[in-house]
């Protein structure tokens, strides 16, 4: 099959144009965008104006800060559409790092399912950002050869080969090639949660020594992870630099409790709008409002949504212990487990 050329300097001024569209339909500043998705503001500056090709991780960390899903950066105004035909010489694509992305289901209404073909550029350098996302993956290798990491396992995909996995899990690609292009289709799948929430919620790590921040753990005694965002007394508070922990906080936190909550509620009071309930969480979050990150065992979507909008990314795990979860992190290996959502 003949792959028809484009220009890459207009496929990246299209991209920019999309972001910055939905960047300013949402009311936020650059800045503030560049919070959401932990990307640097100058390189945001650069993508809009078209300056500079975002990478494949790059989209998903912006489609999680946009709340859309990563086809999102291919749509025109074009209306949804119940059947979908897509001429090989008329497919919407877009450049992404080494990657051309090529949209396959354009605008099919009422469906989270995503398909691309992907055709990835030789490298030899090795992968040093890992992605995860609700739901499933699929990648059919038509041509050449696609080497994915999936959960710290090495799979190289021939043509012909395929690989499907829970995309929860922490994962990456290349084309291991040295001369020549490879070709694959991406089916992407979202969870049943993922459907129903607002976000996307990809979580993206780039090397540890890269890592300099302030993380939040949701804990009772700063040795265990609580199980219940809500009931929990205290935040365990990390300060990172260069991927190392520098210095362990124990901070009180406000709960439920002491906000006069029925025990274990964790939805809305009746006859309380929504905003007010995102305010006890905001009332909840303020002292960890210097840090970006927040690792909890359990919450409900309410307060998970409720952080997103404070420019805190929640993680929820299964690991227990705080030390093997902080490990977990700076590795890039700790999953968000959504399902976990109550």
């Amino acid at each position: 099959m003949k792959i028809e050329p484009t220009d890459e300097k207009s496929v990246e001024e299209s991209v920019g144009a999309q972001v910055h569209r939905l960047r300013v339909s949402r009311n936020l500043s650059l800045r503030e965008l560049a919070q959401r998705s932990g990307l640097n503001i100058n390189t945001l500056s650069l993508i809009e104006n078209g300056k500079t090709s975002p990478s494949v991780a790059t989209l998903q960390q912006l489609a999680m800060a946009l709340g859309v899903p990563i086809a999102a950066f291919f749509e025109s105004a074009a209306a949804e559409r119940q059947v979908v035909f897509t001429p090989a010489d008329r497919r919407p694509q877009r450049h992404a790092g080494d990657a051309l992305i090529q949209n396959l289901a354009d605008h099919l209404a009422g469906s989270g399912l995503e398909a691309f073909m992907v055709n990835l550029k030789p490298t030899t350098e090795a992968v040093e950002r890992y992605i995860s996302h609700s739901g499933w993956e699929f990648v059919f290798v038509l041509a050449g050869e696609v080497e994915y990491q999936v959960a710290g396992q090495s799979y190289r995909l021939k043509q012909g080969d395929s690989l499907a996995f829970s995309s929860d899990l922490p994962h990456c690609w290349r084309n291991p090639l040295v001369d020549q292009t490879s070709h694959m289709l991406l089916v992407l799948v979202p969870g049943r949660e993922a459907v129903k929430m607002q976000f996307r919620h990809f979580l993206t790590h780039s090397k540890p020594k890269e890592l300099t921040m302030k993380i939040a753990l949701v804990t009772d005694d700063g040795k265990m992870i609580s199980r219940h965002f809500g009931r929990a007394s205290h935040y365990l508070v990390l300060s990172l630099e260069g991927g190392e922990v520098v210095s362990r906080e124990l901070r009180p936190k406000l709960s439920h409790h002491t906000k006069g909550h029925h025990e274990g509620e964790d939805h809305h009071n009746h006859g309380e709008s929504e905003d007010q309930h995102h305010q006890r969480h905001v009332s909840m979050a303020e002292t960890i409002a210097d840090c970006e990150v927040l690792i909890c065992g359990g919450m409900g979507r309410a307060a998970y949504e409720s952080m997103v909008r404070l420019n805190i990314k929640p993680i929820v795990t299964e690991l227990t212990d705080v030390d093997e979860a902080v490990k977990a992190f700076l590795n890039g290996e700790l999953v968000d487990h959504t399902e976990l959502l109550h």
